[in-house]
C-alpha cells in the first residue's frame, strides 16, 4: 500500500520517523515534505500535496502531521475526495477508517509521544472500512454535498 506523508516543522520529527518505520513495515512511502527542518515553514504546501496525491491514487492512504493536527486536517479536507480525520487515540484512528472510510489521518506531533503517535498511524493503516450500509449512506451524503453543494434532505 502506498502512504503519502506531509507535515510542517512541528510534525517533522514524527514524519521522518514514520517514513523509515513504515518502509520497514513494507509500505510504499511517498514523502511530500518538507525535506529539511525549517522552524518557520507553513504546512499547507506539504499537506495539500500529500492530500491531493491520496485523492488521485485510488487505494492509497495519507498521514498529515503538525503541532496539533487541526490545521493539517482542515487543509487536507479542502481537497476533493479526501476524508481526513484527526486522531487523538488508537480508537479514533480505527473508527476513522472503520466508520468513515477516512483516507487521510491527521496527527498532532506535539500532542502525543512518538510511540503513541506511531500506534495511531499503524492502527489507521491496518484498519479496513466496515462497508456497513449506514456508514456508506452517510459518506455518500457528504460526497454528494462536496460535488453539488446541495444539502441532504432532513430525515
Amino acid at each position: 500500500m502506498r502512504v503519502y506523508l506531509g507535515s510542517d516543522h512541528a510534525g517533522f520529527e514524527l514524519k521522518e520517523h514514520l517514513v523509515s518505520h513504515l518502509e520497514k513495515q513494507g509500505y510504499e512511502v511517498v514523502d511530500a515534505g518538507p525535506a529539511v527542518y525549517d522552524g518557520t515553514d507553513d504546512y499547507p504546501p506539504f499537506v495539500l500535496r500529500a492530500a491531493r496525491a491520496v485523492a488521485d491514487d485510488e487505494g492509497a492512504l495519507g498521514v498529515v502531521i503538525g503541532g496539533s493536527g487541526n490545521g493539517e486536517q482542515m487543509a487536507a479536507n479542502k481537497v476533493a475526495g479526501v476524508r481526513a480525520a484527526l486522531a487523538w487515540s488508537e480508537e479514533t484512528a480505527r473508527l476513522a477508517r472503520e466508520h468513515n472510510d477516512a483516507n487521510v489521518l491527521s496527527v498532532g506531533g506535539r500532542m502525543h509521544p512518538l510511540a503513541e503517535s506511531t500506534r495511531f498511524v499503524e492502527t489507521f493503516l491496518a484498519t479496513s472500512y466496515s462497508d456497513d450500509e449506514r456508514h456508506t449512506r452517510r459518506i455518500d451524503m457528504i460526497s454528494r454535498f462536496e460535488r453539488t453543494g446541495e444539502l441532504p434532505p432532513l430525515a
